[in-house]
């Protein structure tokens, strides 16, 4: 062999620099791939910024998260099927009642397909706060829920505060101390 072919493989091949530089790429891609894609899978946890959206209301109309900057927004994914989510919805109309005239805004995220059961059971539990309706899964995705019901408490600057997996008692005081400490004394700056 001369000397100008020290990187060449005895199968007269690529150069062996060649084929280092090429398993290189290969690695740092796919390193790329998965801890992007680490992200992904990351729940949405408390201290992040909570994702705009845009979905109809019970009437069609369209309503966006960031129109309720300013308030405290319990965001609330739930299914008319979901028998906790049933049973969670009278306290959360009573935690809406307490606190009316305060900058506070509950907004339930229905992820039924159809609108129908979710009108019948609005009307049924007498639900007096905003309703919208996740009918293609994309909003509850972009949160990360895991089931429902699934809360995020979002401060006034749409920060989320606080998550909560599962029902709960909204009408207990030690259920809503993040709510009514950020009504009364603002965001955490």
């Amino acid at each position: 062999m001369s000397g100008t072919d020290k990187n060449q493989g005895s199968g007269g091949g690529l150069p062996k620099a060649a084929v280092i530089g090429i398993v290189a790429v290969i690695v740092i891609a796919v390193a790329a791939i998965v801890l992007s894609g680490r992200r992904r899978y990351e729940p949405v946890a408390a201290g992040t910024e909570a994702m705009d959206f845009t979905l109809p209301d019970m009437n069609g109309r369209m309503v966006s998260l960031k129109d309720f900057r300013g308030k405290v927004v319990f965001l609330n994914f739930w299914a008319t099927w979901c028998k906790p989510c049933e049973e969670e919805i009278p306290s959360m109309r009573s935690l809406y009642e307490g606190l009316e005239g305060a900058p506070f805004e509950i907004i339930a995220v229905s992820l039924d397909k159809e609108s129908a059961p979710v009108a019948a059971f609005a009307k049924k539990y007498n639900i007096n706060f905003i309703v919208l309706r996740d009918a293609d899964g994309k909003v509850k995705e972009r949160y990360k829920t895991t089931g429902v019901p699934e809360t995020f408490i979002i401060d006034q600057n749409g920060m989320i505060a606080e998550k909560v997996w599962g029902p709960r008692d909204w009408s207990n005081p030690s259920s809503i101390t993040t709510i009514i400490d950020l009504v009364k004394n603002g965001p955490i700056v």
